[in-house]
């Protein structure tokens, strides 16, 4: 188990238009050959945007793309003409497949905070699509098939416990509060990349929020 601590991301994003972000891997000038991916997942970004800051349209391609809001509305356009608006609770996948465009703002009266997860296909191209499941319970897990990937969704309680699926890869990231994972504690903007995980629990120390990503594809890690 290799613990990465929220001070150790990568910091970016634009003081000056309202936008902060916190990278855990290897991100635009950020170039880390050593932390370019774990398992699946190529990006871990924390992005916290002002009152009417947002990200201008810009392109993806062959990359699934996972977002889980902790606090505000996300609002989200993209060039297939969807336009949503996502909350906390709420998943929100774009796979971008052979290409699109997308916009992100934050067009609510608060600030917006939330997290977004790049994941690799197991195949490239194919058609965009996009998909948005509203209030996700922790007893369902939402499946990634395009990138051999499951999240899990974990809210524990103080002593409260939950196990980390085995496999491959589990990559835990903690999105609030504290929890215990194999005798090391982990706050908020922690994780940790798990390599073949067997019996693993999470126990709650404060009232804690965990995304949990089970590979269950063997795909390269480096």
């Amino acid at each position: 188990m290799d613990v990465r601590r929220a001070d150790e991301r990568y910091p970016g994003g634009d003081a000056a238009a309202g936008i902060e972000s916190w990278h855990a891997f290897s991100f635009g000038p950020h170039y880390d050959p050593d932390n370019l991916r774990f398992g699946a997942v190529l990006a871990c970004n924390e992005e916290r945007l002002a009152p009417g800051a947002g990200f201008d349209e810009h392109p993806h391609s062959h990359t699934e793309i996972v977002t889980w809001v902790v606090e505000g509305e996300l609002t989200h356009r993209d060039s297939t003409g969807r336009e949503s608006v996502v909350r906390h609770g709420d998943v929100q996948r774009l796979s971008s497949a052979g290409g699109v465009r997308h916009v992100e703002r934050n067009d609510g009266p608060g600030p917006l905070t939330f997290v977004q997860m790049w994941l690799a296909p197991l195949e490239p191209g194919g058609d965009p699509s996009y998909e948005v499941v509203h209030g996700i319970a922790d007893s369902t897990p939402y499946a990634v098939p395009e990138a051999g990937a499951m999240l899990h969704v974990r809210r524990l309680g103080p002593g409260e416990r939950t196990a980390v699926p085995d496999g491959p890869y589990a990559y835990v990231h903690v999105v609030r509060g504290e929890v215990r994972l194999d005798g090391k504690e982990l706050g908020p903007g922690d994780a940790a990349r798990i390599t073949d995980a067997k019996g693993l629990e999470a126990e709650g120390v404060r009232d804690a929020e965990l995304l949990i990503w089970e590979m269950t594809q063997v795909v390269s890690a480096t």
